[in-house]
């Protein structure tokens, strides 16, 4: 991983930062391999409970930094043999993907591929005076970090298209009018950290189930998607986390758990 993202990890809880602030985090190739290394590297830690995903500076990120696109070396379409997303994709995508909760916190701006890397979050904090943007058209392109996948299941389907068609910039308080975001504060990073810590209290078998859940059944069927909650409910009832989540309320205590096998 290179100095474009910064991770730092605390009982649980990844603090992962874009670290390109005299550049507004631009997204270049060192950033887009950056953040999808991070993510990779965090899906294999079995004690990791929730990642917060802010950057440093003045804003979460101003989108591509196409000055530097040139001199990378690496095709942004390149995919590998078993991921379902390309070079550039990766960077959002990886997030969308991780097993446990991934909270953004949005300064500043997120523009273009900024706001699709938050949208690929499971929980948006905003701030009121953020400013926030699907502007790709602005250089006649679409949205291709995975904002297909993303933008479409959080707004309406005409809401989607106004932004994707016309590129303007959104407050972070509109944002959350119109489903883009989850919650205002003037804290973005401090309220995803406090909200983390507290995901982190909770027993990660049933976190992790709970997140592959939501996630999987917006695309099955009635059955499948039954088949699939009795599936995950059956793969924690019973087990040392559950059962520990029991005692513990039961005890008035701080439960105790074991990292997911």
């Amino acid at each position: 991983m290179t100095e474009r993202v910064v991770v730092s990890i605390d009982q649980g809880v990844a603090d992962v930062r874009l670290a390109r602030a005299d550049k507004l985090n631009a997204l270049d190739v060192a950033m887009f391999e950056a953040l999808a290394e991070a993510g990779q590297q965090l899906a294999q830690d079995r004690s990791l409970r929730a990642v917060v995903l802010s950057g440093e500076g003045r804003a979460f990120c101003a989108g591509i930094d196409l000055s530097s696109l040139g001199a990378g070396g690496r095709n942004l379409f390149e995919r590998g043999p078993e991921s379902p997303a390309n070079f550039a994709q990766s960077a959002a995508w990886v997030w969308k993907t991780l097993p446990v909760p991934v909270i953004a916190a949005v300064h500043g701006v997120a523009f273009g591929g900024g706001l699709q890397i938050a949208l690929a979050a499971d929980i948006r904090f905003v701030a009121p005076d953020a400013r926030l943007s699907v502007m790709e058209i602005k250089w006649g392109l679409v949205p291709d970090m995975s904002g297909s996948q993303t933008l479409r299941r959080l707004v309406r389907l005409d809401v989607a298209k106004e932004l994707t068609f016309t590129g303007r910039i959104v407050s972070g308080s509109e944002a959350v009018e119109l489903g883009l975001a989850t919650q205002l504060s003037d804290t973005p990073r401090e309220a995803a950290l406090e909200l983390a810590r507290q995901i982190a209290t909770k027993s990660p078998d049933a976190i992790r189930a709970g997140k592959r859940l939501l996630e999987e059944t917006g695309e099955l069927g009635v059955e499948a998607g039954l088949l699939l909650e009795e599936e995950l409910q059956r793969s924690v009832i019973g087990k040392p986390n559950q059962i520990e989540s029991v005692h513990a309320n039961r005890d008035k205590r701080d439960p105790r758990f074991e990292d997911p096998s």
